[in-house]
């Protein structure tokens, strides 16, 4: 698979993550498991040189995903934790920043 096929289903599963975990409640930390494994994964097997050129967009879409989760489990969860691993800037404030989204600073 190519580069850019990879950074494309890396970034749709984040994306789709994103929404799935947006203003819900409850969920299974086992069926995340997989997820986050999943975009873990995709995240490490792209070049380091790639991902620093989607980073900011990365920190904003995994950030949001991350607010969200902290509404039904604790900051220390393993999931939490494995997602964190790919942010390298900041989190966004709330599910609903969107301010980075564009993958630069205004």
């Amino acid at each position: 698979m190519g580069i850019y096929n990879e950074v494309y289903e890396f970034a749709a599963r984040a994306g789709a993550f994103e929404g799935y975990v947006y203003q819900r409640s409850g969920l299974d930390p086992a069926l995340l498991t997989p997820w986050v494994d999943h975009l873990v994964r995709g995240y490490d097997s792209l070049p380091p040189e790639v991902r620093a050129d989607f980073q900011p967009l990365c920190d904003g879409t995994i950030g949001r995903a991350i607010q969200s989760m902290r509404g039904f489990m604790s900051e220390d969860h393993e999931l939490i934790r494995k997602l964190k691993g790919l942010i390298a800037g900041e989190l966004p404030s709330s599910p609903d920043d969107f301010y980075r989204s564009r993958g630069k600073e205004e």
